[in-house]
Formats: C-alpha cells, structure tokens, sequence
C-alpha cells in the first residue's frame, strides 16, 4: 500500500492512546492544567467512575477568547516561552493533554481570563472543534470531559470496575496533592465525597516542612505523620527532603512509596532500589516502608521529557540520587536511636481482649501459694549470662538494678521490674511501662555490633581454589565489571574473561560453600533493575542476622534485674535497636493513660 499522511483526528487518537490510558488520567494532565494555572482551589467531579463525566473546576487565572481557541490545538502551550526543554518550571509542556482528551470525548472547556469582561466556551467532540463562544462563569476554568472512548470504543473494554477507576483517580489526585499543601482539592464520585483535602493555612505555610507532614498526614494517614523522620539533606546542588517511616512501620507493598521531582511526582526504579538500600537490613524482604522524598534537582540536570504522559524522568547523574537517598535515608534511621513505631503500642492495646474469670474463682486478699517464690526467681542469676557480657557495653554491664519499689528513673526504656515467662522484660517509665522481647532486643544488639567489626576491620575473602567462570550476556558481564571495586569491598573479587564473561576468584568468607554462579546473575540482574547490588549485601547481612540470633540471650533463660537494666541501658545506646533485623519491635511502650483506659478509669 502507498504511504500516505494520517488525517489529524486520526494522529490525534493515536496520541491519546500514549496520553489518555484511563480516566486517572485523563483526571491528572487536567489538575496538572489547574496547578499550572496558579489555582488554590480544584474541584473534580465524576460520574460512572468518570467513563460518564469528568469535571474539574478551578480558581486559577482562565485563558481569554483567543488563548482558549488555541489551547485545543496540538502542541499548543503557554508553558514553553523560550521554545527551551532543558529549563521546565511546569508540570505541563507538551501541549498534548487537552486535544488528546478532546479526540476521545465530548470535551467542554468554560474559562475566564483574570480581570476580563466575560467568560469563553470551546466544544471539541471527536476530534472536531467548534467555534469560540460566550459563556457566564466567575472565574478560574471549568473543563468537562464527558462520554470518555466514546469515540474509540474499544479502549472501554479495558476499563476496571467503578470503583476501581476511582481509586486510580483518587491516588493520581492524591500524588499531586501531596507536593501542593497549598492548595485544597475535592474529589466527587455520583455526588458521594470520596477526598477532600483543605489548604495549608498560612501560618502554617510559614513553615513548609509542617506543612508537607500535614498534607502527608492527610493522604498517607496520621500514623505516617507520628512515626516519620525528616530529611533535609543537599550535595552536590540537588537537594533531598522529605520524610520516610521508622522501620516498624511498614506494609506488605511499596504502594506508599513516593518520590516527586522538582514538585513533580514520578515513578521511578530508582526510588524502590535506594529505599530497599537504606532499609535493607531492617526489613525482610517482603516487606516495604512508607516514603515520601522530594527531590530538587537543577534543569538542566534532569530531563522530564521522557514519558508521554510524564510519569518518568532520567537523572543525569544518577548514581548522584541514589547516594544521596540511601545515605539520608540511613542517617536518619540512625538518628531515630532505639525508637519504635507508636503503632506497636496501638496494635498491642487493640490485641487485649477482656479476660473472663475462670468458673469458680473468688478473689482472695490472701496472694496465691507460690506467689513470693515465681516472683523471686523472675531475678534469678543466669550463670553469669555470657551472651550479655560478650556484647554489652562497659557501661551497661555496670548498670545496677532500680529498687523494686523505688521511682522509676529518668531513663527512655525505664527500670527493669519483672521477668515474665523468662522471655519478656517488665521495665517501669516515668509515665507507663515497656515490655521488653529480650531475644529480639538482644539479636540487634549482636548484630549492630558485628556490623561495626565488619566496617572496621572488613570482609574477609576465600580464595577459590578453582576459579569460577560464569558466562552472561555481553552487557550484565560489563555492568559487573564496572562496579568491580565495590563487589570487592564485599568481598567478591571478578575479572573480565573475555566477551560476555566474568571469572570469579574470591568470595566472602561468611558465605561458605554459596552457589557462584547463581550469585553472580542474581547481582547482575540487579544491576541492571536497580543500579546496585543489593542481593550479596543482603546475603552477609543475613548470615550475620543468623549468626546473631545463634548468639543471642535466648528466650526461656532467666535474667537478674541488673542484666535486664543492662539490656535496656544498651538498647538506649545502640541505634535501630527498636525493631528487630526483620522489622519486627522488640519492645512495646504502653502509657499509664492506656494502660487505664484498659481498665476503665478513663
């Protein structure tokens, strides 16, 4: 068949199809419009999950008569003055957004340009655009999409359920939203509200930090807001801030992980590598952190035209971003000290269940037989515990036990009371008690402290007495090669072996008898989708977690208080000690408030 120029209704719906996937987001480049605009107020309303009816309504400055005939067009933007990708300031640019939308829907757009006389009306159904008329509206820009694919049909078929869309619509509201607590967005479903978000206030605004971690609160939850640590951190002219979550707060997905660049939020591999990076050795694997990092990055250092609809970006130097999310991300995990989530208090108080008396039972003024002696051996010596005396610090080991009845000292996890089930530590704060796992308290303490040994004296190697050659694809094989000098740092020495092809001579000692070959194509398939090897850092953090469980004051021994004091002082000193190396606590902070609240005395 002859080459031939496609007519523009035709380029138009092709161009939707990159552009328009579902109403989501469709709903997105609309709110993106409004942002751009200067809005601080944007109002959207759907119908049928938005297949019926997309409205979003601003206060931003308008268009006049003119700028509205124009903005339909494609390629048509007010948000390139200099004709210049490499210095982008909007969300916005490629002037695609509203003739894509209009080529697979009945779109209306009403828009008042700031101190004008009157407002325009401009109908594009089709593809086809109508002429250029009056209209009433006070102010800002009221765009209506309605019949969305009626004109492409068969992109219907690929729609979810309502609900479903909605929720998709919702997260891309929500996304923007989160890097503009200035602005205050409403969403609507069939008349039903499903989010509103209220404007920062301007004393709030005053402090811009206060205001994201509201703004966060309000999409990501309060739990997020109680347990998030701040980064604020620049080097080398880009700058990272935002908040991640303490350890113990975490999901079974990394849906609640979100990086904006330059205000602009994006999904990039980059984000979930650094993250699993900085937590690696807090969380098992399957399970993920709550994030929130805002990256600000010089133009001409990033190039956001990359993606139709905008989703991705590439960094110029992004080994840059990497380092500087892990590193922040690690010192401020180390910064947090032996602090846990408060939602292992929440969760401990909603597992008590009111216990019912056995039948028969009668209190009695008298304490039950045996009573004085369970409570003496709770304090029992534990020969001397040789766990505890290899891995405390002097300090800790000389830490004497509280009296029994005396005022609960100064200190953040209190003064040991009890030893319960010769497993869990009873200590007495200032304003309630702590319960103490004292395996899992332990096991960190052990491993914190040979990971310090390893970082100062280094990974010892085994030498292989017959090298491996392991054969890759040409660019995995360079990929390895290239971050030689950093496998060697953890112990694993490779050379080239000609095209497509590494030999390895040296593996860490702590590894044993590992299958080489499998390691090496599991470090470059994560070279490749992460930019760093991750799998044999996590494989000696593993086997030093194992280690440092073998290691560990176990579960069922008995502890005298001084031991137990020395356990908690210890855990105050070292950092990450509130969360096991799984993320799990390894110890619960009840209030005196809650703890009477369980009784009914408030």
């Amino acid at each position: 068949m002859p080459i031939r120029v496609l007519p523009p209704t035709v380029v138009n719906r092709i161009a939707a199809g990159e552009v328009v996937e579902r109403p989501a987001s469709a709903v997105k480049e609309l709110v993106e419009n409004a942002i751009d605009a200067g809005a601080t107020r944007i109002e959207v309303t759907l119908r049928d999950g938005g297949r019926s009816l997309i409205s979003v309504v601003d206060d931003g400055c308008g268009m006049s008569a003119e700028e509205l005939d124009l903005a339909v067009e494609r390629h048509a933007t007010s948000k390139l003055p200099d004709d210049d990708l490499t210095h982008i300031a909007t969300l916005g640019f490629r002037g695609e957004a509203l003739p894509s939308i209009g080529a697979v829907g009945r779109l209306t757009i009403t828009s008042r340009r700031a101190g004008s006389d009157g407002a325009w009306m401009l109908a594009v159904e089709g593809g086809a655009k109508g002429a250029v008329q009056p209209a009433a509206l006070g102010a800002g820009t009221r765009v209506e999409l309605r019949d969305l694919f009626y004109a492409t049909p068969a992109r219907l078929k690929f729609l979810k359920a309502t609900r479903t869309e909605v929720d998709h619509a919702e997260d891309a509201i929500n996304r923007l939203a989160m890097a503009h607590p200035e602005i205050g967005f409403t969403l609507m479903d069939d008349a039903k509200p499903v989010l509103r978000l209220g404007a920062a206030t301007a004393d709030l605004l005053s402090d811009a930090t206060a205001a994201r971690l509201a703004r966060l609160a309000q999409v990501m939850g309060r739990d997020f807001a109680d347990n998030a640590l701040v980064l604020d951190v620049v080097r080398e002219g880009v700058r990272l801030t935002g908040h991640i979550g303490l350890p113990t707060l975490n999901r079974a997905t990394s849906a609640q992980q979100y990086l904006f660049v330059n205000g602009r939020p994006v999904r990039d591999r980059l984000l979930h590598g650094a993250v699993r990076g900085a937590y690696q050795d807090f969380l098992a694997r399957d399970r993920h952190p709550l994030v929130a990092l805002f990256l600000e990055v010089p133009s001409q250092a990033v190039d956001v035209n990359v993606h139709p609809a905008k989703a991705e970006v590439r960094f110029r130097d992004a080994g840059l971003v990497r380092g500087l999310i892990v590193g922040a991300c690690k010192h401020a995990l180390a910064e947090a000290g032996h602090r846990a989530a408060t939602t292992v208090a929440t969760a401990a108080l909603g597992s008590f269940r009111p216990a019912t008396a056995p039948s028969g039972w009668r209190p009695s003024a008298a304490l039950p037989r045996g009573f004085a002696e369970a409570a003496a051996a709770a304090y029992a010596p534990l020969d001397g515990a040789p766990e505890l005396q290899g891995v405390l610090a002097p300090a800790a080991r000389a830490a004497t036990a509280e009296p029994a009845n005396g005022a609960a000292p100064d200190y953040p996890l209190g003064a040991a009371r009890a030893q319960l089930h010769e497993t869990y530590i009873v200590a007495q704060t200032a304003d309630g008690i702590v319960i103490v796992d004292q395996h899992a308290a332990h096991e960190r303490l052990v491993y914190e402290r040979m990971k310090h040994e390893l970082a100062a004296r280094g990974i010892e190697r085994q030498a292989l007495l017959i090298p491996e050659i392991v054969e890759l694809e040409g660019a995995s094989a360079d990929r390895l090669i290239a971050r030689r000098d950093e496998l060697a740092e953890l112990g694993l020495v490779i050379e080239a072996f000609g095209p497509g092809a590494v030999v390895v001579r040296e593996v860490p000692a702590l590894l044993g008898a590992a299958d080489v070959r499998g390691l090496v194509r599991d470090l470059a398939d994560e070279l490749a989708e992460f930019g760093q090897a991750l799998g044999l850092k996590e494989r000696l953090e593993e086997i030093c977690g194992t280690m440092a469980c073998h290691g560990s004051v176990r579960a069922g021994r008995l502890l005298t208080a001084a031991e137990m004091n020395a356990l908690l002082r210890e855990m105050e000193a070292t950092p990450h000690s509130g969360q096991c190396n799984h993320g799990r606590p390894t110890y619960v902070e009840l209030k005196l408030a809650d703890i009477e609240r369980l009784f009914g005395r408030r």
